[in-house]
């Protein structure tokens, strides 16, 4: 009998040992990061935003680890990056992980890079391109508005009617659940549900 096994193409580089935490802010690191990568390679690529800058924001200690956001001429991502705490999960570039907020579990993508500047973090995609923001100050207004929807709790559902006001289940129409990134994805937007 002649079995084909399957195999990937791709097999992500494992972290060989735990990712050392990050005692303070990494904001900066992220920014040199980013920074070095516009200059070098992206900065003549044709779906980049001229009116953005490389600006890490918002970094913040969530169950010991650290998030916040970063703006690149080329996207706004959320990032997850270790601090010591419960978020984080050492992955192979290209690995994804469910993270838990406030706001319900987001899907992150894993970058590890043993000799970089930022050997792991943990990236969700928000924007990319980022053609709609004009200014600076627009993509960094829409990154707050991301890091303060993730950290809100979704609203709680609203208290059951009285019995006889309410339908029978078999009249009322089939609603899929919102999944969580919608739902933020929503939030983020300004749109209630």
């Amino acid at each position: 009998m002649n079995e084909r096994v399957r195999k990937p193409l791709y097999q992500p580089e494992r972290p060989s040992a735990a990712a050392l935490p990050h005692a303070g802010d990494p904001a900066s690191l992220l920014e040199t990061l980013y920074r070095n990568v516009w200059e070098t390679s992206m900065h003549d690529m044709p779906f980049v935003n001229r009116a953005l800058t490389v600006r890490a924001s918002g970094f913040r200690r969530h169950d010991g680890d650290w998030v916040g956001a970063v703006i690149t001429p080329w996207f706004l991502n959320l990032f997850v990056l270790p601090g010591g705490g419960a978020l984080w999960s050492d992955l192979g570039s290209g690995e994804r992980a469910r993270v838990a907020f406030p706001v319900g579990e987001l899907e992150f993508i894993a970058d590890y890079q043993p000799d970089g500047a930022v050997p792991a973090y943990l990236y969700c995609p928000l924007f990319a391109p980022v053609n709609q923001f004009a200014t600076q100050e627009a993509a960094e207004a829409a990154a707050s508005a991301a890091l303060d929807a993730l950290f809100v709790p979704p609203p709680a559902p609203a208290p059951e009617a009285e019995a006889a006001d309410v339908a029978p289940v078999a009249d009322l129409p089939a609603e899929a659940p919102v999944p969580a990134r919608r739902a933020f994805f929503r939030r983020v937007a300004g749109q209630s549900r």
